[in-house]
């Protein structure tokens, strides 16, 4: 039976109809809301493509089950900053020159953020370690490192 789960993307209130609040939340964000600034990566939650700020935290929204978001705040790349006025992290990986393809980017950045608000000033050894699960093939990991100690360092 179809339900409508409610939810704020990007600070504006959403609802979405789905047959099956199983579905994952990647695939209401996507497809229903519209937001393609996440990817879907592997659908295992393991390459951070999907990555998404619920309620502040950093999650993957290919293994988040729709109707698990109700009445949660949702933050995408999207609503993260803009171009005119772009997040510190966005804005560091641009001088970093920190994307190639820029598949993994939504990912490598959420949760770069949500890391960052835990830690502000976190050593290369914890970006890392923070990073380790999120998958870039094109191999830009030490750009992206740097670009979230730039971000960090103000």
């Amino acid at each position: 039976m179809a339900q409508t789960i409610g939810f704020t993307v990007n600070g504006t209130a959403r609802s979405v109809t789905v047959d099956d609040g199983d579905m994952p939340l990647l695939y209401a964000l996507r497809n229903d809301v519209g937001d393609h600034s996440l990817h879907y990566g592997c659908g295992l939650g393991q390459c951070g493509a999907c990555t998404i700020h619920l309620d502040g935290e950093a999650v993957r929204s290919c293994q988040l089950p729709t109707a698990a978001a109700e009445g949660k705040r949702i933050t995408t790349l999207a609503g993260l900053g803009t171009p005119e006025a772009p997040h510190p992290l966005q804005a560091a990986f641009i001088a970093e020159q920190a994307v190639q393809c820029g598949y993994c980017l939504n990912g490598m950045i959420m949760q770069s953020a949500a890391f960052l608000t835990k830690n502000p000033r976190p050593t290369e050894a914890q970006v890392k370690e923070e990073l380790v699960n999120n998958i870039c093939r094109c191999g830009t990991h030490p750009r992206v490192v740097a670009a979230v100690l730039r971000a960090a360092r103000g």
